[in-house]
């Protein structure tokens, strides 16, 4: 079994979610974070019927950290 690393995107404007993997192209979308991650499973199914479970596997690459940053954007803008 392999732990998988999701990414829950909120949609400010529509509401609701995004779930994604970053090494693999397929996202699920929701009105909850489990609604999106059980969208995301459905579309992690369909890829690896289309592709295969060798490409699957092959594509994952665990970051080696992630960290959160506190940015202020602003100090960047020239504007």
């Amino acid at each position: 079994m392999e732990k998988l690393t999701v990414e829950l995107i909120p949609d400010k404007d529509e509401g609701g979610f995004t779930a994604r993997l970053s090494d693999i192209p397929a996202y699920g979308e929701g009105e909850g974070e489990e609604e999106a991650i059980a969208d995301l499973k459905e579309a992690l199914r369909a890829y690896i019927e289309a592709f295969g479970i060798e490409d699957a596997a092959s594509r994952l690459n665990p970051p080696a950290r992630l960290r959160e940053l506190n940015v202020d954007l602003r100090e960047f803008s020239r504007v």
